[in-house]
């Protein structure tokens, strides 16, 4: 028996927690206002970012080394909006918490709505047996600033589920990013 893949996506978040919160409709208002998307969408999940942004500046003119990333090249910023220079990014996390499974594989991909004003969303995986709060990396292309907006959609992840579970898992080797809970700089 085949099932659909958003009763799928559905049954495994709410009997495997494997995203929290988890919002099994797809969400387009919040105060009667129309936002981004985001929830449960046909093959995916549409995620939010948090109110919790890491804003690129090259005021402290480092080199930037993911070998050596110095965090001094960032700014803090908590608010519902993050306004990113021209031709800068910034980093957020996530609002849902993911467990990945043993047999599932997930690539996380940035939103047309966005994509479509020149803000990209860096594509990654989520790992078999992964779990944490999602890094997300915008990247501003343009020559003006960009608005992203805290707690409605910016990116849907895609699951891809194996007949049988992986050998090694990203848990099983001891993953450097498991269980992270803010937005986590480079490491090595």
């Amino acid at each position: 028996m085949t099932i659909k893949p958003d009763k799928w996506i559905r049954h495994m978040a709410e009997q495997h927690g494997m995203i929290e919160p988890f919002e099994a409709d797809q969400i387009r208002y919040k105060d009667d206002q129309r936002i981004v998307s985001y929830g449960t969408s046909s093959y995916g999940y549409d995620i939010r970012c948090s109110d919790e942004f890491k804003l690129f500046t090259n005021i402290n003119t480092s080199i930037v080394d993911p070998k050596n990333f110095d965090s001094n090249s960032f700014v803090d910023i908590k608010n519902d909006i993050c306004i990113i220079p021209p031709n800068s990014f910034a980093l957020a996390r996530t609002v849902e918490y993911f467990r990945i499974p043993r047999n599932i594989l997930t690539i996380c991909l940035g939103k047309s709505t966005y994509a479509r004003c020149g803000i990209i969303v860096n594509v990654t995986p989520f790992e078999p047996e992964w779990e944490g709060y999602v890094t997300l990396e915008f990247s501003n292309t343009t020559p003006l600033p960009a608005k992203i907006y805290a707690n409605e959609g910016v990116a849907q992840v895609i699951f891809f589920e194996s007949d049988e579970a992986c050998e090694i898992s990203y848990k099983d080797r001891g993953g450097k990013y498991q269980k992270q809970n803010g937005v986590t700089l480079p490491k090595i």
